[in-house]
């Protein structure tokens, strides 16, 4: 029985929040296949690296942001039959996240808003689908775990977490409805003994991320209403 030969290739989508919008890195393609269009920054593995250490360095050589802090983790698996045109490839999709992440060192790599990226017709292989997928796997861990702290410098406030949530929802939320939800979690955040007036008006005291993974209660996205109800 013949083995068919197959490529396993890491496609990288990588999240930030810039300029108070939710954005991704993009790919200009300089060939074919897909000429001009925008793709996610990604590479083949090598016959000697298992996936993570792959994605650690197509983070770096791809989508140039080298050494640098990010939330790394496997979104899913892409493997029907004409996803590329030159021949059968499996993707292993991998999902970024951190705040505020440099401009990339690739001059073909560009943060663009996610927003703007889904409604663009000329997108390559099926890395709609794949941003779609890493985009709403972000909205929905920001429910259950602490990941939104992700998007937040080591020390925030409560109103800047507030703001992730925002951008990444696509929805506002009720301040002191927010504020109660948030500080009452078990071990989400922790209390430092400083404040800033970096927000604007009084001073707002600062916290940091505590040690949950998991959101105790959860902080579940409005459903077609304000958080405040």
């Amino acid at each position: 029985m013949s083995v068919p030969r197959l490529a396993v290739s890491v496609d990288l989508v990588v999240l930030t929040v810039r300029e108070q919008r939710l954005c991704a890195l993009r790919w200009r393609r300089d060939r074919d296949p897909y000429l001009g269009a925008w793709s996610l920054p990604g590479g083949f593995i090598q016959l000697d690296e298992d996936l993570p250490a792959a994605a650690s360095r197509l983070m770096a050589e791809r989508a140039g942001l080298a050494d640098v802090r990010i939330h790394l983790e496997q979104l899913a698996t892409y493997g029907y039959p004409d996803r590329d045109p030159r021949q059968r490839v499996v993707s292993v999709a991998y999902l970024g996240l951190a705040p505020d992440l440099p401009a990339s060192s690739r001059a073909q790599v560009l943060w663009t808003a996610v927003d703007d990226l889904v409604h663009q017709d000329r997108a390559a292989f099926d890395h709609r689908r794949i941003l779609c997928d890493g985009m709403e796997r972000a909205r929905a861990k920001l429910e259950y775990t602490s990941l939104a702290a992700a998007f937040c410098p080591p020390e925030f406030t409560v109103a800047e977490l507030r703001r992730v949530y925002e951008i990444v929802w696509g929805t506002s939320l009720d301040p002191r409805n927010f504020h109660r939800k948030v500080t009452g979690a078990d071990r989400f955040l922790i209390p430092t003994e400083r404040t800033t007036t970096r927000d604007g008006g009084r001073p707002a005291r600062l916290y940091r991320r505590g040690d949950a993974e998991q959101l105790r209660p959860p902080m579940l996205r409005p459903r077609g209403r304000d958080l405040a109800s």
